[in-house]
């Protein structure tokens, strides 16, 4: 088995050591405040106990401190004319050693592979699902055919090979470090078409297909084949600070989600000049954040992936 290392970590007002593989990657973190242990590989539980044991980081149990005697009372000074009296007794000075509590909003991260694994998705499984549980009848597939009746199944098939197509760019990272997620359930009618997260940082990745049209992206809104504004950007930026939100809860490092929208089968799109919070990207320009490093460590690659893999993370609260 690897050598463990462990490293010390102070910010935020946390205390704590992280036990790492050679390569940089987190097993394990103790928080030496509470004396709280967190083993994000399960595999390695019980050399990251030997190696903080090593590290002299876990307190071993000792016999309790002997009794203090009791203090026999101040003699009393008498006081009068001339005398000066006693001055008041000052605060009380908080206890030595006693543990600050963690932040109300951090929990710890999640242990293990969760069952079921987020990061088992395929690409639009949301919708795929959704297809396969409401699709249309026979007698309802043979009024579509003979346009007797609206595919009202058609923009969710559309939306699905869109995600498809992204998916397949996405997997093209992996070599480069990047790790992805796709279809995170929010709510029953919710969902975010994918994530991801590499050494360049966090992205929430928003398909929208639209085959043949014409893109316009401003601040807020978009317009497909110069029709109405449609919030595109908006939904797509509290998309990401959404996902902020939920992550850091159980990340003790700093990080920021960035939003990106990709436009499958259009024309290239126009974006406004005052657009600069949400990436505007077609399928293959997604290779533009392969070379991204710098802004997180493989450990915490491993970290924020190991949160976003568990459905319970996104659950609401």
């Amino acid at each position: 088995m690897a050598e463990l290392r462990v490293s010390a970590w102070k910010r935020f007002g946390h205390d704590r050591l992280y036990v790492n593989l050679p390569d940089g990657t987190s097993v394990a973190w103790l928080d030496r405040r509470t004396g709280s242990l967190t083993v994000t590989d399960p595999r390695y539980h019980q050399a990251a106990l030997a190696a903080l044991r090593t590290a002299r980081a876990v307190p071993r149990p000792t016999a309790p401190p002997p009794r203090a005697r009791p203090k026999a009372p101040p003699r009393r000074t008498p006081t009068g004319p001339g005398t000066p009296s006693a001055s008041p007794p000052g605060p009380r000075s908080p206890a030595p050693g006693r543990a600050v509590p963690p932040p109300p909003d951090f929990a710890p991260a999640p242990v293990g592979v969760p069952a079921p694994d987020l990061a088992d998705n395929l690409p639009g499984a949301t919708l795929r699902a959704r297809l396969e549980l409401t699709g249309p009848s026979r007698l309802e597939r043979l009024l579509i055919l003979l346009r007797l009746r609206p595919d009202r199944m058609a923009s969710w098939r559309t939306g699905l090979k869109g995600e498809q197509v992204v998916g397949a760019e996405l997997g093209r990272l992996a070599r480069h470090g990047w790790r992805v997620i796709h279809s995170i359930e929010l709510s029953p009618h919710n969902d975010m078409d994918h994530l991801l997260i590499g050494p360049g940082g966090v992205f929430t990745i928003n398909t929208k297909r639209h085959p043949g049209k014409t893109v316009w992206v401003g601040d807020d809104m978009a317009r497909i084949n110069h029709g109405p504004p449609r919030p595109h950007p908006r939904n797509s930026r509290a998309e990401a600070e959404r996902a902020h939100r939920t992550l850091r809860r159980h990340c003790p490092f700093p990080f920021e989600v960035h939003p990106v929208l990709v436009y499958v089968d259009t024309e290239p799109p126009r974006v406004a000049p005052t657009q600069r919070t949400v990436r505007v990207y077609q399928p293959r320009q997604l290779s533009s954040l392969a070379p991204l490093t710098g802004t997180l460590t493989p450990a915490q690659v491993t970290h924020l992936h190991t949160v976003a893999r568990h459905p319970s993370t996104w659950q609401p609260r």
